[in-house]
């Protein structure tokens, strides 16, 4: 006999971690894990710090050039990096 109340394994997943409030610092994580992947290697070797706090995602960039490009570019990699996550985890960046 089935059960008439079934839930896809994936839903269980997410509504528990909701409950949990394990959701948040776990699309952070995502969020940070993505950046390599929407931004590339190159930048990525320029890059020396990735944090998120309130919602803020700060980057401490050893290259001052490159951190004014990323700068004008910033609503591009926020939509970027929110969409890959599937998630609206971040609503600035703070370029350091």
């Amino acid at each position: 006999m089935r059960k008439k109340n079934t839930e896809l394994l994936r839903d269980v997943i997410k509504q528990v971690l909701k409950e949990q409030h394990l959701d948040k610092s776990l699309y952070e994580k995502r969020l940070i894990d993505a950046w390599p992947l929407v931004l590339g290697n190159n930048i990525v070797q320029y890059t020396s710090d990735l944090h998120i706090k309130n919602r803020v995602l700060y980057v401490a960039l050893t290259s001052s050039v490159l951190r004014h490009d990323l700068f004008l570019s910033r609503n591009e990699i926020k939509n970027s990096l929110n969409k890959h996550v599937g998630e609206d985890v971040i609503a600035e960046i703070i370029f350091r």
